[in-house]
């Protein structure tokens, strides 16, 4: 690793457009063989180490799920030189344990998108890759995360499913309550195709999933009605501690 490594990528979602706490920060807008990101990666410094970040539906959120070019966006990180990517997914919850406000590290996944470019195999003449996918997310960047949140006394749910659907519309409350009965614990959006395709790039990959609300029925009141003021409030008094199990997260 050299002085001018990127020792962390952070992907930002809805609701976080932007890591304050970075110092010095220069700005990239690599092109790939992909297409261009959703928007300018802001490299800076964290605690003296160089941390890249990427807001996945650009800093305007004018980038909607199905359209992000999840490819481009992973792949710029890597030119740039980030091996490890913690992936930031604002999301419902479904289970119990995860109510709004709760920071999770989810370990497995279903995907119910469609339609999504979904491989770095699509071209004619690529390789076709057959990456091993069990553990969606990379086991020993998920301990870190873990164990930087319990550096740092700060609460995250260990394990969880997480349920990606193609938006950007919300789920009815029958496609919750299938997902409930799929094992389904969290809801969000954009966590495929990405943590697929970090796997082909060979990216350490891991998710700190956000709860902004009770997805449709699953909350104490069924017939909860969800707004943007409240999802927005939820995220910022929920993320609040993010900068520091970030730094947390570069010393391990």
């Amino acid at each position: 690793m050299t002085s001018d490594s990127i020792d962390l990528a952070v992907i930002g979602g809805t609701g976080l457009y932007a890591l304050a706490e970075l110092r010095d920060v220069q700005s990239h807008q690599p092109d790939t063989r992909y297409g261009a990101p959703s928007g300018p990666v802001r490299v800076g410094t964290l605690d003296g180490r160089r941390v890249a970040f990427l807001a996945r539906h650009g800093e305007g959120h004018s980038v909607p799920p199905h359209k992000v070019n999840y490819r481009a966006n992973l792949a710029a990180l890597q030119a740039l030189g980030a091996t490890r990517v913690l992936a930031l997914n604002t999301v419902g919850g479904i289970g119990a344990r995860f109510g709004p406000r709760v920071l999770a590290c989810p370990d497995q996944l279903i995907d119910y998108t469609w339609g999504r470019i979904s491989t770095l195999c699509e071209e004619p003449g690529t390789e076709v890759l057959h990456v091993d996918f069990g553990d969606p997310y990379t086991p020993a960047l998920r301990r870190q995360l873990l164990e930087a949140a319990a550096k740092r006394g700060i609460d995250l749910v260990d394990g969880g499913v997480y349920g990606a659907t193609q938006g950007p519309r919300l789920e009815t409350k029958a496609e919750i309550a299938r997902m409930r009965r799929d094992g389904c614990d969290l809801v969000g959006m954009t966590g495929m195709p990405e943590a697929g395709l970090a796997r082909e790039l060979g990216l350490e990959y891991a998710c700190l999933a956000i709860v902004a609300n009770w997805a449709a029925g699953a909350g104490p009141d069924p017939d909860e009605q969800i707004t943007l003021e409240d999802v927005l409030a939820n995220v910022a008094a929920a993320s609040a501690g993010i900068p520091a199990l970030v730094s947390a997260l570069l010393d391990g």
